[in-house]
């Protein structure tokens, strides 16, 4: 599946992406899966013993949240922030909560951790 400018927006069920001891609890990580179908591009947050998936799109402007690798949340690890122009997301939901997006959300991307991996639900 894909969106309007051909970017591909969903990934296979049980891909491992990671330890879950390689992304510490309040971090976030950049990944991009390259499939036939094209390039995923995505991000995890931890929190807890949970992580939570999105494609790596600002509903706004539909441009990468960070400019710098990993860089997805604010100096407090309170949200997810979009670095081009301030919108701000809930870590759990992705539901926005404050920026030019307000009342929007970030697509979900199913991610689990499973035996000791972050893998795609």
């Amino acid at each position: 599946m894909t969106d309007s400018d051909s970017r591909v927006i969903v990934t296979p069920a049980g891909v491992k992406l990671c330890r879950a001891s390689e992304l510490p609890e309040g971090k976030a990580r950049n990944f991009v899966l390259q499939m036939r179908s094209g390039r995923f591009h995505g991000f995890v947050v931890r929190t807890g013993d949970q992580a939570s998936g999105y494609v790596d799109r600002c509903p706004h402007v539909g441009l990468p949240l960070a400019q710098r690798l990993d860089d997805y949340l604010t100096p407090d690890g309170g949200h997810i922030a979009c670095s081009w122009h301030g919108a701000l997301f809930e870590k759990h939901d992705g539901h926005c909560v404050g920026g030019p997006c307000t009342g929007q959300s970030l697509t979900p991307w199913k991610v689990v951790v499973e035996n000791g991996w972050i893998v795609t639900g």
